[in-house]
């Protein structure tokens, strides 16, 4: 009888588990989107941390002035000051001339168009098409940012709300952390903790990787740029290295805005251009980057493959930035408790 009633509150202890676990599914599909900018957010605390814990041993003699906050605020205010200075040396060059080119786009129509008739099967186009073109779609542009000012706002709302939710944690990480593992039982407690960490260290060298083929590709295009003589190299250079942080879609980008400033002077500039790029992205996807980021997340340079693919698919932009580091906490899990479970 006894046995009987055990047997019956077992089974109702599993329905009600079922029902439980259902119900946190359904809940969790709908804050899906809070839940991933949790992620994305805690995923870029943890590989910025080394930055703010490296600003923070700085000192002078003994004292140490970038301690906590302060670190954090250090870094703000240098990343401000740089994108300020970058902006004061850049823009009224790139503004002077635009406000120039417009004054003078009657006058110079005629001359790219005969350009652009010097390209094959263009040779029938004409002047009065060209500029109802260029107004069509300058109004089709201003109509699509004034129709999707509400998208463009809640997308400005969710990237302010995910750098605050990155500056909490990276100040109360430890904490946040800490809380998180008290949910773990404790004889599996420990092997969890050492297992994340060595996740974040291998995150914390990803970092390193994509800041160096960033540097790598911004220093390349300055010089190529320079050398065809495309206006604004120097600005171009920057943003295509920080642009590298974006994976496929920075690049291409940055091959869009450099052919068309190189486009405004000559057809040679726009194809040294595209052939730099089309060169670059064939050495850095076959050679450079999986080289650099095997050595630093010890991932295959298919699996890097795969994650970005999966990520851009998934998340977008932001899925593709966070993929990489998301494709080496799962690599670390799984060699953690699968591979080495089923060895021993």
């Amino acid at each position: 009888m006894n046995q009987a009633a055990q047997s019956k509150q077992n089974v109702h202890g599993h329905i009600v588990f079922f029902f439980a676990v259902a119900l946190g599914l359904y809940v969790a599909w709908l804050i899906r989107d809070m839940l991933a900018l949790l992620y994305v957010s805690a995923l870029f605390a943890v590989v910025l941390t080394p930055i703010v814990r490296a600003t923070s041993r700085v000192q002078i003699g003994r004292w140490k002035p970038f301690r906590g906050s302060m670190a954090i605020l250090i870094l703000l205010l240098a990343v401000a000051g740089a994108f300020g200075v970058f902006g004061f040396f850049a823009l009224p060059p790139v503004i002077n001339d635009l406000q120039s080119l417009a004054g003078e786009m009657p006058t110079r129509l005629p001359a790219i168009l005969d350009k652009i008739k010097a390209v094959p099967y263009a040779d029938r186009i004409d002047a009065g098409d060209l500029l109802s073109w260029i107004q069509r779609g300058l109004n089709g542009g201003a109509a699509y940012l004034l129709s999707s000012f509400k998208a463009w706002a809640d997308v400005l709302l969710n990237v302010i709300a995910g750098f605050v939710l990155t500056l909490y944690f990276i100040l109360e990480g430890d904490e946040a952390y800490r809380w998180f593992l008290s949910f773990v039982p404790t004889a599996s407690r420990h092997r969890l903790d050492a297992t994340l960490k060595r996740a974040a260290g291998r995150m914390e060298k990803w970092l390193v990787g994509q800041l160096s083929l960033m540097l790598i590709l911004g220093t390349l295009s300055t010089i190529v740029f320079l050398l065809l003589g495309v206006r604004y190299a120097y600005v171009l250079g920057v943003i295509t290295g920080l642009l590298n942080l974006i994976p496929v879609l920075g690049a291409a980008v940055s091959l869009v805005l450099a052919t068309l400033v190189a486009a405004i002077d000559s057809w040679g500039r726009v194809l040294g251009v595209a052939i730099f790029f089309v060169v670059y992205l064939q050495v850095e996807n076959s050679w450079l980057a999986p080289r650099i980021m095997r050595s630093r997340v010890n991932l295959p340079a298919l699996a890097i493959f795969v994650s970005l693919l999966l990520g851009s698919a998934l998340g977008g932009i932001v899925g593709a930035m966070v993929a990489i580091p998301t494709a080496v906490l799962v690599s670390v899990l799984v060699e953690e408790y699968l591979v080495k479970k089923s060895d021993a």
